[in-house]
């Protein structure tokens, strides 16, 4: 039986800012939301032919990024997890809305984490 990991100890490095890297680690530690990173890789290539232009393949990677660094810190996956799931179910729009911050805050700080 596998043991809870301490405090911020990451399951598994930062991959590397490029798509088949955070690909490869969401399927270590997201493996349910492969099909929606392909879904959105299809999207961005599409997007960024059409616009001529890389940008929309840039923020495919950067999101996908920010996701996989939410995941890998077990803390940070809970934390962002549970808001995300007392917004979704709160009672009134004020605590939604206090939830929803604390959504947003989560995801910034792990955006600027691999981001710079």
């Amino acid at each position: 039986m596998s043991q809870p990991l301490p405090d911020g100890v990451e399951t598994i490095p930062r991959p590397e800012k490029a798509p088949a890297a955070v690909k490869a680690a969401l399927a270590v530690v997201a493996p349910d939301r492969l099909p929606e990173m392909v879904e959105g890789q299809t999207r961005a290539m599409a997007e960024a032919i059409a616009v001529g232009s890389l940008s929309p393949i840039h923020a495919f990677v950067s999101h996908w990024a920010t996701v996989v660094e939410i995941e890998r810190l077990p803390e940070s996956a809970k934390a962002y997890h549970r808001a995300n799931y007392l917004a979704n179910h709160a009672p009134s729009v004020d605590e939604c809305r206090a939830h929803a911050v604390a959504v947003a805050e989560l995801y910034r700080a792990a955006f600027s984490a691999v981001n710079g």
